[in-house]
């Protein structure tokens, strides 16, 4: 396993609970990554120059952040990542649970909360294909902070386009190359209460069903990434070789 690109910051003062558990989503099809996922799964996509698939990156991070256990929920090609774990150098125990058929997202992430070993704890998150370092911590600290059943990290990419700014009178001023975007979005980690798990959908999107409840509740809370902090969804062969680019120039100034 290569070193860090993005090394750990230190710590801020604890003030609540570790949190020691967590679930990776990995089940799905990767339709947008083909060629590369027609024989294996998002997450064990290697981004060139780093040596280590999506999901060894994430393991490591979470095992740095204090998790002990962690359970991956497999769908599309679940043998191939089930097989690379079982000659990893593993930072912390890790076990599968595979769908038989499409739960949805919601149903996917109740199926493997199921399978985490304190059920009276509260849990991470994380979508399979976010390659992304922070302090878990201080998220956590957050939800706790505000008794939330579930917080959100948030990320505020840049543009995939260049700007124009202008004045009032259309006289353009500037041209900017791919600003952060105004608006946040989710960046797929989650903290989640331990009472979470009972409110999720057998079946369904928890995100259509779950989240407006709990955000009507004011009981659903949303943390911005901190500013300088690397985040990226692989979701495209664009994706991948932007962050290959970035993680290099990241390597490069170290």
């Amino acid at each position: 396993m290569t070193a860090d690109l993005i090394p750990s910051m230190e710590r801020s003062p604890l003030s609540s609970p570790p949190v020691t558990q967590a679930v990776i989503l990995a089940g799905g099809q990767g339709s947008r990554l083909r060629p590369y996922t027609d024989t294996r799964p998002k997450p064990m996509i290697e981004i060139p120059g780093t040596g280590i698939p999506i999901v060894g990156h994430q393991l490591q991070w979470l095992a740095e952040e204090g998790v002990t256990d962690v359970v991956i929920s497999c769908g599309h090609l679940a043998e191939v990542l089930q097989d690379w774990l079982k000659t990893a150098a593993l930072p912390l125990n890790v076990s599968t649970v595979v769908e038989t058929e499409p739960l949805g997202r919601g149903g996917g992430l109740k199926f493997a909360a199921t399978a985490l070993p304190r059920k009276d704890e509260p849990w991470y998150a994380t979508n399979g294909d976010i390659w992304t370092r922070f302090r878990l911590r201080d998220m956590a600290d957050f939800h706790a902070e505000r008794d939330a059943h579930a917080t959100l990290s948030l990320a505020r990419p840049r543009l995939p386009w260049g700007t124009v700014e202008t004045d009032r009178f259309g006289n353009v001023l500037d041209f900017i190359e791919a600003p952060p975007s105004p608006y946040l979005v989710n960046a797929g980690v989650y903290v989640f209460s331990a009472a979470f798990t009972g409110m999720l959908p057998d079946l369904g999107d928890h995100e259509r069903s779950t989240f407006p409840r709990l955000a009507r509740e004011r009981r659903l809370s949303g943390w911005e990434l901190p500013q300088g902090v690397y985040w990226r969804a692989i979701d495209t062969a664009k994706d991948l070789s932007e962050a290959a680019k970035e993680l290099a120039a990241a390597r490069d100034s170290q």
